[in-house]
């Protein structure tokens, strides 16, 4: 696959195998069965299921897991599978938990590996706020994915709002992707904030950089988001910019070259 080139797979929930320069990537990892309900902490309830299990993934060389904290972004299986990947890349704060194969990275700090065309892809940790700025739920960060600056980058958002640090990161690089969890999640037991993209937040987004093409992911399988597909796609046609989305569908590949994007034949 040439360097500009990645397969995107969508699995469900905030999951979905990226496959660039010969290297096979997994946004934070979730693939237990619907109808679970997770504790300590507020209660998170699963009602749709991947669509794949982990088995049937393959071989993983990088999991971009954006916190390991809550398990709507890093369930039972996807731990499972996580740990036998070549890398986990997450917050310094996870991979102390973690252990084993996982790196911890600090906000703009980047680490490379070498693809198999010869290439080399970039990582960049990036900013990331899970939630309103006076509630903390803990470090998270997202991901820019780039060959080099003359090329057209990747950015995963992880859970984050909109706010300054997202907005640095699209005047950093030159994103044509941008892969945000959406879905306004809500949790009552933590309070009537959003802790992720709501659709207005990424209409704001989509305004302040028209370059970026936004993938939406993680707004349906956890009973705790507040806006669905419909809700964020009436947004969009709202202000203008449905063009400007790109749905992917449960176990389909995608294929994205830059802001080019088309189907695949599976």
């Amino acid at each position: 696959m040439h360097s500009t080139e990645m397969k995107i797979t969508y699995i469900g929930g905030p999951t979905a195998l990226l496959e660039i320069g010969g290297l096979r990537l997994l946004t934070d990892p979730t693939f237990d069965a619907p109808g679970l309900e997770y504790k300590p902490g507020a209660k998170l309830q699963k009602v749709g299921g991947p669509a794949f299990n982990a088995e049937a993934i393959g071989i993983v060389d990088i999991v971009l897991l954006s916190h390991d904290h809550h398990f709507d972004n890093f369930d039972l299986a996807g731990k499972t599978l996580s740990q036998k990947a070549g890398k986990i890349l997450t917050t310094q704060a996870g991979a102390e938990r973690l252990g084993g194969n996982a790196v911890g990275l600090a906000p703009w700090e980047e680490i490379t590996f070498p693809a198999a065309n010869g290439s080399t892809l970039r990582i960049t940790a990036t900013p990331a706020q899970h939630g309103p700025s006076h509630m903390d739920r803990g470090p998270v960060i997202g991901f820019v994915l780039s060959f080099n600056q003359s090329q057209g980058a990747v950015y995963f958002s992880g859970d984050t709002v909109w706010y300054d640090g997202v907005a640095q990161i699209g005047k950093k690089f030159p994103i044509r992707t941008a892969i945000l969890n959406l879905g306004a999640a809500r949790v009552p037991e933590v309070g009537p904030w959003n802790l992720t993209f709501t659709a207005e937040e990424a209409i704001l987004a989509a305004k302040a950089f028209p370059d970026w093409t936004i993938v939406p992911l993680h707004y349906e399988g956890w009973k705790h988001f507040s806006e669905s597909r419909a809700v964020i796609a009436t947004a969009f046609a709202a202000a203008g910019l449905e063009s400007r989305l790109h749905w992917l569908e449960p176990g389909h590949e995608t294929v994205i070259n830059n802001a080019e994007i088309a189907e695949a034949r599976v």
